[in-house]
């Protein structure tokens, strides 16, 4: 069961974590390329200012962005910023999503994301929980999948296997780090191929930011996921 309160104290955390890291940049680092394609870190961390407003917007019942393409304008907009208004900016966007996620509501009802997607308003604050933790790490400032909370990664390994559940590209797998295990790709009675490796390196491939080099798969080739 989801406990959103939890979820928006983990998610002060890990904003402060990214804030206390990136405070160490400066303007010439923030405007080098990030390990997302085509994105400085700037785009990264003007993203993550205008995804917490986003959510806002969702949270309260409004589309998340007017649009893909405004979207898209407003974290080009506000990559090219200096550092300390980067700080600035995602540090007040935290604010104003941590004032949302406090304010009474039913936290059973359904919320509209993007491109349609829906989920629990109590899922909302995982959500972002996984926006500022895995961007942290694309930042590419030290902060790697290695260095992200046990609990996370077990939950965002969960999540993502579900994503692809029933998916027809993927063939029917089992995932395991050796103590825990999930199933995900098409559904089957037994699963076609077993995917092993430590729970950072799963999570990598999962989540498209590793290859899967250091993987095993046994039954067959480690299959290719979807683009997230």
């Amino acid at each position: 069961m989801m406990d959103h309160a939890r979820d928006l104290a983990s998610v002060r955390e890990a904003t402060e974590r990214l804030l206390s890291a990136a405070a160490k940049l400066d303007n010439a680092v923030v405007a080098e390329p990030s390990r997302l394609p085509g994105w400085s870190r700037g785009h990264v961390l003007a993203h993550l200012a205008r995804n917490a407003d986003a959510l806002v917007n969702a949270l309260q019942g409004r589309p998340m962005y007017a649009s893909a393409e405004a979207r898209d304008a407003d974290i080009e907009r506000d990559a090219a910023r200096p550092l300390d208004v980067q700080l600035a900016d995602l540090r007040e966007s935290e604010a104003r999503f941590q004032e949302a996620g406090a304010a009474p509501a039913d936290w059973s009802r359904t919320v509209e994301l993007r491109n349609g997607v829906t989920d629990k308003a109590a899922r909302v604050p995982f959500r972002r929980w996984v926006e500022v933790e895995l961007h942290h790490v694309d930042l590419g400032i030290g902060y790697e999948l290695e260095d992200l909370p046990a609990e996370f990664v077990e939950r965002e390994i969960d999540f993502l296997a579900q994503r692809f559940t029933g998916h027809p590209d993927v063939p029917p797998t089992r995932v395991t780090d050796g103590t825990r295990a999930w199933s995900t790709g098409r559904e089957a009675a037994e699963p076609e191929v077993t995917v092993r490796g430590p729970a950072p390196d799963l999570l990598g491939w999962l989540s498209g930011r590793r290859d899967g080099a250091f993987l095993t798969a046994e039954g067959g080739p480690l299959p290719t996921l979807p683009p997230l």
